[in-house]
Parts: C-alpha cells; sequence; structure tokens
C-alpha cells in the first residue's frame, strides 16, 4: 500500500511539474525578443502584412488563450504545424527523433560501459592505498572540457586526416545499419566524455563511501574475497547516487545534442530546435522544450521508484525523520 501511495504522490508531483514547465515554455518562448513576423518578413513589411500574418497563425489572441490552445492540442499529441516549414511538428518530430535517440543511446552505453568500471576501479584503487591517480586526471579533463571545444577540434582532425571514420555525413538506419552507427559514432564520443568523467568520479565516491561501512569490515573479517565483496556488497549499495546521475545524464544528453548535431551535421532534433530557435518558429520550440522536460521529469520519476526498490530504506526515511 505504501508503494501505492508512493507511486501515485511522485506521479501527481510529476504532473504538477510538467504543467508549471509547460507554462514557462509558453512565456519564455514569446518573451524572446523579435517576433516571428518581424523576422520572416523582414524590416520592409507595412504593419497591416504583419498584422495579416499574426491573424493567420493566431498570434493576434491574448497570450492566455494561446496556451490554453497549445496545452490542449498539445495534451491530445498535436503540436500544431511549424510557422516556417508549414509542415506538421509532429511529423517533423517522428523523422528526427530516432536519430538523437540513436546518438543520445550511444552516448549513454559509452557513458555507463566506461564511467562505471572506471570509477569502480578508481574507488577501490584508492581504499587499497594503491593510487588511483590516473582515473582522477581522466575525470578532471573530461569535466573540463567544454564538448564545442572538444567537437570542433574532433571535427577538424578528422576531416583533415584519414582516420577512419568521415565527419557530416549521417548515413540513415534505413540504408545501412552499421554505416549509421558508424556515422554517430564520433559525436557520440563527443557527447559521452563530459558524462564518462561525471559518472566515474560519483561511482568513485560512491565506492569509497561504501567501503567504509561496517558491513563491509565484516565481510573482509569473514575472509570473502575481494571481488566478491565488490560485487554483493559494494555496488549494490552504491547503485543509488549512480543510478541517479545516469538518469540526470540521460536527459542532459538529450540537451547536449543541440550542439553535437550541428557540429556533425547530423539532422537530428537538436539541430531542428535551433533553426526554430533562429526563426522564432514558436511551435517547434515549444514542442521541442516540452518534449525534453518530460524526458527529464519521467526519467526522474522511474529513478526514485527503482532506487526505493533498490534500497527500500529511501521510501521509509522520511517517516524514521518525522518519528
Amino acid at each position: 500500500m505504501d508503494h501505492i501511495r508512493r507511486l501515485l504522490g511522485r506521479t501527481a508531483a510529476a504532473l504538477l511539474t510538467l504543467l508549471g514547465v509547460s507554462v514557462l515554455i509558453f512565456a519564455a518562448v514569446r518573451a524572446m525578443p523579435g517576433s516571428y513576423t518581424d523576422l520572416v518578413l523582414g524590416p520592409l513589411a507595412t504593419r497591416s502584412e504583419k498584422a495579416a500574418a499574426a491573424a493567420r497563425f493566431g498570434l493576434d489572441r491574448p497570450v492566455a488563450e494561446q496556451y490554453l490552445y497549445w496545452l490542449r492540442n498539445a495534451v491530445q499529441g498535436d503540436f500544431g504545424t511549424s510557422l516556417a516549414a508549414r509542415t506538421p511538428v509532429a511529423t517533423e518530430f517522428g523523422d528526427r527523433l530516432p536519430v538523437t535517440v540513436t546518438l543520445t543511446a550511444l552516448a549513454l552505453a559509452l557513458t555507463v560501459l566506461i564511467g562505471i568500471p572506471l570509477g569502480v576501479y578508481t574507488g577501490t584503487r584508492e581504499s587499497g592505498g594503491r593510487g588511483g591517480v590516473p582515473g582522477r586526471l581522466v575525470s578532471a579533463f573530461g569535466m573540463s572540457l567544454p564538448e564545442f571545444v572538444l567537437g570542433s577540434l574532433v571535427v577538424f582532425l578528422f576531416t583533415r586526416y584519414s582516420l577512419g571514420l568521415t565527419v557530416g555525413t549521417y548515413v540513415p538506419w534505413s540504408q545501412d545499419v552499421l554505416g549509421s552507427v558508424g556515422s554517430l559514432f564520433l559525436p557520440a564520443c563527443v557527447l559521452a566524455v563530459f558524462c564518462v568523467a561525471a559518472t566515474a568520479r560519483t561511482t568513485r565516491d560512491a565506492v569509497l563511501g561504501v567501503l567504509v561501512e561496517p558491513h563491509i569490515a565484516a565481510a573482509v573479517a569473514r575472509g570473502e574475497p575481494k571481488g566478491s565483496i565488490v560485487r554483493h556488497h559494494v555496488l549494490r549499495n552504491a547503485a543509488v547516487p549512480v543510478l541517479t546521475l545516469v538518469a540526470t545524464l540521460s536527459a542532459y544528453l538529450l540537451g547536449g545534442t543541440v550542439i553535437v548535431e550541428r557540429l556533425f551535421n547530423v539532422p537530428g532534433l537538436g539541430s531542428y530546435l535551433v533553426d526554430g530557435l533562429d526563426r522564432r518558429d514558436y511551435a517547434v520550440v515549444q514542442a521541442g522544450v516540452l518534449l525534453a522536460a518530460t524526458v527529464f521529469i519521467t526519467t526522474n520519476l522511474l529513478v526514485d521508484l527503482v532506487s526505493g526498490l533498490i534500497d527500500p530504506r529511501i521510501g521509509t526515511a522520511g517517516k524514521r525523520v518525522a518519528s
């Protein structure tokens, strides 16, 4: 019963957060300098021409009325029509979202496969007094390197020299599956560098925190092998903060695709949003940001629930404090 009550409470909080985010998105897009009619029609357009264009797209209505109309349609899956391309936003998202999801999934896979083992290795090495300097250096370097700097360097090196991979040539899944993965490998690596470093650092700290717990000392005193202690006692107890970070990074990766897709000429959702922002294409920007916020909030909701299953003490922590 407690689990159901907790699930309903978290879901209600997530929906309220999403509603608040939708209001902020709509207000922020409308507050941007330069309206759609100003940018598209140009400075030579007359006032009557701008008024006619605004009326054609419903931009002359009160902002509250526009918001309620947009929200009602968005709940039904209709994100409106692109003001610039005159095509349904949902159709454009359907074409571009798989590209961005594939790019994000590759980056997330690199994050998990490299970041967590590196963090565990560094943490166990440091706890044994055998150093862990290489792991710490990799983490610090990766977190301090901006994506646009690293991405620009990679683009330069792989276009200047023949290093086996091409830049700026996206291959769709429908043409060649392996070729598609290969065309997204470099952008995924650039996108994953910060996440690998952050995951390795968080995993290292979590492992070091668990290794000083009394039950680890008891396991050592019982003569359990080191590998068994790490697998059965350390990884599970260190999993909650790492899981929370990875979930947060998955949403960060979606946002990070904006820069990487532009640098590597990937026709994904990020580059589409940047174009929409430049043109004040309100429907595109609102739908893109709302989608990113939905992914972030949903991911955090799932992490809350999974964390409670991994460590049941999390769900009862509030009650223990209150009592």
